[in-house]
């Protein structure tokens, strides 16, 4: 019997619902397509609403997630939700809901300062409720920053991801996993994540920065 394929996974993907997102949702999955990626995690800064209703529509090719603000400052994904969980919501609290909800606790750019990664003091404080760490973030641009990350992974034996970080549409599949077919639940998801690989670890140019800071004032004008 033939192999199934590999599945490529963006695991961060912001829409528009994110404060410093201009990702139209309807145009997500043509993106997608554009650039070969099967699957992608929505994680909208503190709101899971699109990512529920996107899921929904196109349940082979969206998994809802979202990723919160913390309030000790750092990020935290939680993938597979079906609550959204407050911003300001104590680390290990965000983490330990993510898990309430059968969700994967899911570190986003755990290094990076600049974009609130939590750094080691952060993630001792949930190590035994970490699920899979991201080795790769397309928009982290610091040397060695993205290393750093993945090795913390490795050295507690945790499943690696990757993502984009997209906040707009040409961003999408910059940097992915590839994984074999998974059902849409924690453990078939972090099983397929054991057994397969970060496969791309493009880098965003620093022009989408730009974009971010335009959706930021674009948001505050025209939702007040």
């Amino acid at each position: 019997m033939a192999e199934r394929p590999l599945l490529r996974v963006d695991m961060h993907v912001h829409t528009r619902a994110s404060y410093d997102s201009l990702n139209d949702p309807d145009g997500i999955v043509a993106a997608m397509d554009a650039r070969g990626i099967d699957r992608i995690v929505v994680a909208d800064h503190d709101e899971l609403e699109v990512a529920l209703r996107m899921a929904a529509r196109a349940p082979d090719r969206v998994i809802a997630g979202e990723e919160v603000r913390t309030a000790e400052g750092p990020d935290l994904i939680g993938i597979f939700l079906t609550e959204r969980i407050p911003r300001g919501t104590p680390l290990r609290e965000t983490a330990e809901r993510i898990r309430a909800q059968g969700g994967v606790v899911y570190v986003p750019h755990p290094f990076d300062v600049r974009r609130r990664g939590g750094g080691e003091h952060h993630l001792a404080a949930i190590a035994d409720l970490v699920d899979a760490v991201e080795a790769h973030n397309a928009r982290t641009w610091g040397t060695g920053v993205n290393e750093a990350g993945e090795a913390w992974a490795r050295a507690r034996d945790l499943p690696l991801g990757a993502g984009s970080d997209a906040h707009t549409a040409g961003e999408i599949g910059t940097a992915y996993v590839e994984v074999p077919p998974f059902e849409p639940n924690r453990a078939s998801f972090l099983a397929a994540l054991r057994a397969g690989r970060v496969a791309a670890r493009g880098t965003s140019s620093r022009v989408v920065a730009a974009y971010s800071a335009y959706a930021r004032v674009h948001h505050t004008v025209f939702r007040g």
